[in-house]
């Protein structure tokens, strides 16, 4: 989930588009982006994604003093029970899609809220894991005057159980 309440600061855009390694001016140069058909700084088309960060209990957020749940298969020590955590089984969750509609080009200056919506599930029959449950997650992000700027939409799945790796010869 995203923070409810999110500023887009010219400098956030700025090292956004830096970490991502774009160079493309609208994202840093006022002068540029007036010329654009934007007219002014806009945010690299991922960049709500990092609205998590205003969310002091986004749960992929490292917190002093307590274990990280991270990348990797046991980064900090951190381990799932079986059956336990996020629907599904005993098997393992990845991300599996992200959607970005832009209504709007997000500007510098914005101010968003962000508004998580029901989304769809379903499920699969797996060849090797069994059961495959799909949730898709919605947020709506809307600027300081209610407008509507950006629908977000990604997709998890869950593996009914683990999928056993081939044996090496």
């Amino acid at each position: 989930m995203a923070a409810k309440h999110f500023p887009v600061e010219a400098g956030h855009i700025l090292m956004f588009a830096r970490s991502v390694g774009d160079p493309n001016p609208i994202y840093s140069d006022p002068d540029y982006a007036k010329t654009t058909e934007a007219g002014a700084v806009i945010a690299p088309p991922t960049f709500v994604q990092s609205s998590a960060q205003f969310d002091p209990d986004y749960f992929l957020r490292p917190k002093i003093g307590q274990p990280w749940f991270g990348s990797g298969k046991n980064p900090t020590g951190i381990t799932r029970a079986p059956g336990g955590g996020g629907g599904g089984g005993g098997g393992g969750g990845l991300h599996a899609e992200q959607h970005y509609e832009y209504h709007r080009p997000l500007r510098a200056g914005d101010v968003l809220t962000a508004t998580p919506l029901p989304g769809k599930t379903w499920e699969k029959e797996g060849k090797r894991s069994g059961k495959l449950v799909f949730s898709e997650s919605v947020t709506e992000y809307r600027d300081q005057n209610g407008e509507l700027v950006i629908t977000a939409r990604g997709v998890g799945v869950r593996t009914e159980r683990p999928v056993e790796q081939p044996a090496k010869a």
